[in-house]
């Protein structure tokens, strides 16, 4: 039954596409054309929308780093100075990676920030279902820009997804809870978002104003200073039990309410980039019909429908790993972005995450993760040569280069907010609790299940 639901509502999608946009506002007597470009568009939405282009560009949608503060300090952190264990870095490769920046023309350092005739107004607000960008945040030729331009509205879930659901390169490759299945996914998938559920658009609980956009990846924002929380809509005491409305103060609702995520679509949980760049490995394909072994990358497994891994988190507290910091212990697995907080926090609660794991490139004798130059003809995938395409990358960055390539495993904490399951499907005592319990007590500070013996609750 569920595949035929699908079905209908794929064919529903197309024969939605093949129809004249509906948009919330049709621009037909305000925007007029011929558009050449991207930036054409943006010039003729400033006309009216001036106000909001600036808006827009003190957000991090645009200037991908802010100030924020982590650890007692102020920080400049954001996608343009950080490291993750996917892609590992923009720097030097931003015409493949910034497909995805809301701009045009972002291909090196070099861009201008302050120019709003940049901002790409069409990505979120294109209704026609047809934008594409590519490469540097090019448009895909042969768009009819016209059409788009007047038919745009408020963004839908798709609209969001063009990024969000495949970052890191691929259809659920980064994020375990936000994939294509979300576009238009069933009550069991997601209660808020399902079609016959709620069939909430991502702005119903992001709610937006100026343009700011509440959220937070802890890879880009360990400061989270712009949280959302599900007691934003339900109240601290959501439930009939007493005894469930007293866990809100240790655990949070997604802990019981996200069972499992990556439902439907295999997600990324190991990226090895040491044994990349061999010509000699079989091209094997797991169970998913994922590539378990490709060239240009190394080593990578995925999985799906995974339960989460668990830890203490309080909205501000965390940690992330920025251009050219020093590693502290190469023999140790780094954090590149977690969670700080322990079970002694009293404003920390228990959530879940999806930890992501690798190996990446890292310079041993300087103790800095590498800037690693991968786009071109002459970088790394296609010279295979991690000495010259750490050369390029690190000199780029002004960072210094020993000449030395090793090899470190680090892992990276993504929380889990999407895939919701109500009631029903939510996690139940024993599947915390007892012999069989998923919770591992130990790695949270306690002694044991603090069900078994009350010395060990919290605040014991």
């Amino acid at each position: 039954m569920r595949q035929i639901k699908q079905l209908i509502s794929a064919l529903l999608f197309i024969v939605l596409l093949a129809l004249p946009a509906l948009a919330a506002n049709t621009h037909e007597e305000f925007v007029q054309g011929p558009f050449a470009t991207g930036p054409d568009v943006t010039k003729a939405c400033l006309e009216c929308h001036e106000d909001q282009a600036t808006a827009f560009m003190k957000t991090s949608h645009w200037t991908w780093a802010l100030e924020q503060q982590v650890g007692g300090k102020k920080v400049t952190s954001g996608k343009r100075n950080t490291f993750n264990n996917y892609g590992t870095q923009i720097f030097t490769n931003e015409p493949s990676c910034n497909r995805c920046h809301a701009g045009y023309g972002y291909v090196d350092n070099s861009f201008d920030f302050s120019d709003s005739t940049k901002v790409d107004c069409l990505v979120c607000h294109d209704t026609t279902g047809t934008f594409v960008k590519t490469t540097g945040g090019k448009v895909f030729e042969g768009l009819n820009l016209l059409r788009i331009a007047q038919n745009v509205g408020a963004p839908v879930r798709d609209n969001c997804g063009t990024c969000h659901f495949y970052g890191g390169g691929g259809d659920a490759v980064k994020h375990g809870d936000l994939d294509s299945s979300m576009s238009y996914p069933e009550k069991y998938l997601d209660i808020h978002m399902g079609l016959d559920g709620q069939d909430f658009a991502c702005q119903t609980c992001h709610v937006t104003k100026d343009h700011v956009i509440p959220g937070n990846s802890l890879g880009v924002s360990p400061g989270a200073e712009s949280q959302l929380s599900c007691e934003d809509c339900h109240t601290v005491k959501p439930h009939e039990e007493t005894l469930l409305n007293d866990h809100i103060a240790n655990i949070a609702c997604q802990t019981c309410h996200i069972p499992t995520y990556s439902k439907e679509i295999p997600t990324n949980v190991w990226w090895d980039w040491s044994t990349a760049g061999d010509d000699d490995r079989n091209i094997v394909k797991d169970k998913h019909g994922k590539s378990l072994y490709v060239k240009s990358k190394g080593d990578i497994k995925y999985r799906k429908n995974v339960e989460p891994e668990y830890a203490w988190f309080e909205p501000g507290k965390a940690v992330n790993y920025v251009r050219g910091q020093k590693i502290e212990d190469p023999n140790k697995v780094l954090t590149i972005a977690g969670p700080t907080s322990t079970r002694k926090d009293n404003k920390a609660r228990i959530f879940p995450f999806k930890v992501m794991r690798g190996k990446q490139a890292f310079d041993p004798k300087h103790k800095t993760l590498m800037v690693v130059h991968q786009i071109g003809d002459d970088g790394y995938w296609r010279t295979f040569d991690w000495k010259k395409s750490a050369e390029i990358g690190m000199k780029a960055a002004g960072l210094p280069f020993s000449g030395e390539v090793d090899f470190i495993e680090t892992r990276m904490f993504w929380r889990i907010n999407h895939m919701v399951s109500g009631a029903r499907e939510a996690l139940n005592c024993l599947n915390c609790h007892g012999d069989k319990g998923r919770i591992k007590w130990e790695d949270l500070g306690y002694q044991g299940d603090p069900m078994l013996n009350a010395k060990w609750a919290r605040g014991q």
